[in-house]
């Protein structure tokens, strides 16, 4: 077999290193403005580090919210760890970055998905690669919350292997 140039996982490394530099920022100077993240991470991951009450109650995913109050925000080189407050009630989480679906800063439309792809059968089952690149988020025209793309999109992305991402439309 021929080598070949992994632009996905490439991508997805690039991604979450300035997800890991802004959080070192956040965690260097707090939060800017209005800047906040909703953060979608897999709490199945085998490095991901939550409360058996979390873990039991979101099994496959969850979103945490880092705006108004966080505590103990510690970023290394493979994740990080935040304490956040659960109904009046401080719980630490560890997140691997690979274990980080989303990654939104709404204040900014700013919006990265992160997802894999089932193996072609040639590769293998225990293998799995990037679908694409840090997606950015589809956007309403009536919300500036990002929302997940549309289902149709969803099936035309799983044809192909590569998609090229503008982010043009982030840009102010």
């Amino acid at each position: 077999m021929s080598r070949t140039i992994d632009y996905g996982n490439l991508m997805h490394e690039a991604m979450r290193g300035l997800i890991r530099k802004v959080l070192q920022d956040v965690c260097d100077n707090g939060l800017p403005g209005a800047h906040h993240f909703f953060i979608t991470f897999d709490t199945s991951h085998p490095d991901a580090e939550l409360a058996d009450w979390l873990s039991d109650r979101y099994p496959g995913e969850m979103t945490v919210v880092m705006q108004h109050w966080y505590d103990k925000l510690v970023v290394s080189d493979d994740g990080f760890s935040v304490t956040l407050n659960f109904g009046d009630a401080p719980e630490p989480l560890y997140i691997p970055y690979d274990a980080i679906k989303t990654f939104v800063d709404p204040s900014v439309e700013f919006g990265l998905r992160f997802e894999t792809q089932e193996p072609d059968d040639d590769e293998g089952a225990a293998t799995k690669r990037p679908k694409a690149p840090g997606v950015p988020l589809a956007r309403s025209k009536t919300s500036k919350t990002p929302e997940k793309a549309p289902a149709d999109r969803k099936a035309s992305e799983k044809a192909k292997d590569a998609e090229i991402v503008s982010l043009d439309s982030f840009r102010k």
